[in-house]
């Protein structure tokens, strides 16, 4: 069992810059890929980014490509979201995801494959 418990979430301002924290707790951290996935009112869940075990690859939404940085501490085990140039349509539900089956091209993205998931932290940016 993982517990994952996201921070960080506000209210920006169009332009501006905010960095999501993702702790996790439970079975080794190391064992799983991480994943950003964020829910607007009205929205499917959307991919955003997703970090290897290792931290070695990283992949991004080509609508945060260039403005957000998935990072990892294995060490801490946390992951992060650093999250600049934001824009209004950035608004929404931020959620953290493990897991813990193996990276590949076909399943970061897909949320049904991530066996664990946080509660949440809300983003909202104004124009």
């Amino acid at each position: 069992q993982v517990q994952l418990v996201e921070s960080g979430g506000g209210l920006v301002q169009a332009g501006g810059s905010l960095r999501l924290s993702c702790a996790a707790s439970g079975r080794t951290f190391s064992s799983y890929t991480m994943g950003w996935f964020r829910q607007a009112p009205g929205k499917e869940r959307e991919f955003v980014a997703v970090i290897s075990k290792s931290g070695g690859i990283t992949n991004y939404a080509d609508s945060v490509k260039g403005r957000f940085t998935i990072s990892r501490d294995n060490a801490k085990n946390t992951v992060y979201l650093q999250m600049n140039t934001l824009n209004p349509e950035d608004t929404a539900v931020y959620l953290c995801a493990a897991d813990g089956g193996p990276y590949n091209n076909y399943r970061y993205s897909r949320s049904q494959y991530y066996e664990y998931w946080g509660q949440g932290t809300q983003v909202t940016v104004s124009s």
